[in-house]
């Protein structure tokens, strides 16, 4: 078995099926999985899909609280202030953070000044190791069975996959350990050492999470606090939840629910379900479609009107000397599918190619 393939740990219906087949769990299987998945008491190699359910869960008191005041005292300016640092900060962050560095590494810090910058810009509720190893083996099994959320799999399937399907193995070899560890080497995440990481199971060390994830907390409440108020960090703090919950529910959305739905001249790569959309692509710069032909690059809104606030955020610290390269993939984009594409209406419309 490959390293990509054995990395994850398995759930317990499995991957597939004897014949190769993705196995489609039950709503049941699912969620047995899950409480046994989260349940610290039954193992302590639990703690992180518990402590990544714990860190979103904790703020739904501050998001029922808002919505009872908006109820009995509508203030539309709070709900904005909800709304956008909840979908567009909180989900152009987790597109800059996780998804184009993290995993991809499509730019490069000029210094760990700007990396720890970047990384704690909003509210920190997803921990690296969770996101970043389990997104390598998604692009790598994309739609196929071994895919952590795979959305042919359901909705349920995708929800609960950072408790059931993407924390790392607990019986890994010391080499393939290693390997994982590289993985998020370049975050500034601190790998336990090998014994460690037989003790907890994980790359990541409990008590370092607890403290930046506390530290990052502590520093965002005060700020809000002193700029607005009490109700000012309960509207944040609300915000930020819906985003915890929603994330959650994106690669089912974003690979067209498990079905073929690509829209000609719009989404140009084939050979996944994975689909561009407007609404995130316009509040978190997730073009999905375009991301899957080029994941390595740090832009993905090609085409005109895809607005892509995680790129201007990543060329403007390039301008200011905060980032020292990125890649961008939209030239290559428009020479290799969007130009032939065009060329192809042409003829199909009887219109001569100059």
């Amino acid at each position: 078995m490959s390293f990509i393939s054995n990395v994850l740990a398995p759930p317990g219906y499995g991957w597939k099926t004897s014949d190769g087949a993705l196995v489609k769990p039950t709503s049941r299987q699912l969620f047995t999985e899950f409480f046994s998945r989260i349940n610290i008491f039954a193992s302590r190699k639990n703690w992180l899909p518990f402590f990544s359910w714990f860190s979103t869960l904790s703020l739904a008191p501050f998001f029922f609280f808002f919505i009872w005041k908006e109820i009995h005292d509508f203030n539309v300016w709070y709900l904005l202030v909800a709304f956008v640092y909840g979908m567009i900060f909180m989900g152009t962050h987790g597109t800059i953070w996780y998804h184009r560095y993290g995993t991809h590494q499509a730019y490069t810090f000029s210094n760990k000044f700007w990396r720890f910058f970047t990384q704690n810009l909003v509210f920190k509720l997803i921990p690296e190791e969770l996101y970043i190893v389990s997104h390598h083996v998604h692009h790598a099994l994309s739609d196929e069975p071994g895919d952590p959320y795979n959305a042919e799999a359901g909705f349920l399937y995708c929800f609960l996959a950072d408790a059931n399907h993407q924390p790392i193995a607990k019986d890994l070899s010391e080499e393939d350990y290693y390997k994982a560890a590289v993985m998020l080497s370049h975050t500034g995440v601190k790998a336990n050492d090998y014994a460690t990481y037989q003790k907890w199971g994980s790359i990541a060390h409990p008590l370092n999470a607890l403290l930046s994830t506390l530290g990052n907390l502590a520093f965002w409440l005060t700020i809000f606090y002193f700029i607005g108020g009490v109700y000012l960090v309960v509207s944040i703090m609300a915000g930020a939840f819906v985003w915890g919950v929603g994330v959650r529910t994106f690669n089912y959305e974003g690979h067209a629910k498990g079905e073929t739905k690509h829209v000609s001249g719009f989404d140009f790569n084939h050979k996944d379900k994975s689909i561009n959309q407007w609404w995130p692509g316009i509040v978190a710069g997730e073009w999905h479609n375009n991301h899957h032909l080029y994941p390595a690059s740090a832009r993905s809104g090609f085409l005109t009107g895809q607005v892509d606030f995680a790129w201007y955020y990543i060329r403007t610290l390039k301008f200011i000397g905060g980032v020292s390269s990125c890649r961008d993939a939209k030239k290559q984009f428009l020479e290799n599918y969007r130009k032939p594409y065009l060329e192809q209406q042409q003829i199909k419309d009887g219109v001569p190619i100059v």
